[in-house]
């Protein structure tokens, strides 16, 4: 969803795993030479879906590095399918109102600019979690971690799956955890 921390928790995660990161937003962006705001309202959604399209499909046939998707990147089974088949997808979930809290002053997300964002962010919710979660292999919830907590979670979840060596993962970047007295 749109503001769920993909891009910050992407990049804090690349750099836990010394891989590039790459968000395809930005991505498409540097190809069309403006804001997704002015293409989307000169061009409209369908032709910025086929741009994110191609933009999705060749980013999964790259070497290993972290990608943050757009929100609606899920709407088109293409998509979903070369994520689920082309990399390891995680889906960090929020609610419509804590993504409404994150985003009620934000002016750079079209599918936003309505009358009732809370209503939309509840409408786009209802209508792309059963996608996100078809394309995930990883639900993980953010609620209101720190975005070194959030990465810690994903870390760990890629570690209890064996796709990451925890030996591989610079401790200098997670924050070191409490030790409990035993």
């Amino acid at each position: 969803m749109p503001g769920a921390g993909k891009s910050t928790a992407g990049r804090h995660l690349a750099h836990a795993l010394d891989v590039p990161f790459i968000d395809t937003d930005h991505e498409i962006e540097r190809r069309i030479g403006c804001s997704i705001r002015s293409f989307f309202e000169r061009e409209g959604e369908a032709a910025f879906r086929d741009l994110e399209q191609e933009v999705v499909c060749e980013l999964v046939q790259r070497e290993p590095h972290v990608i943050a998707t757009g929100g609606g990147t899920v709407l088109r089974e293409a998509n979903r399918r070369a994520l689920r088949e082309g990399s390891t997808v995680l889906y960090l979930r929020a609610t419509p109102e804590e993504l409404f809290r994150r985003l009620r002053h934000d002016t750079h997300r079209p599918l936003l600019q309505v009358a009732d964002p809370l209503r939309k962010l509840r409408d786009l919710y209802r209508d792309r979690d059963p996608l996100y979660r078809e394309t995930a292999q990883f639900v993980i919830d953010t609620g209101r971690p720190s975005v070194a907590s959030l990465v810690n979670m994903v870390l760990m979840q890629l570690e209890l799956a064996g796709l990451v060596d925890p030996n591989q993962v610079p401790s200098s970047v997670l924050p070191r955890q409490p030790r409990t007295p035993t």
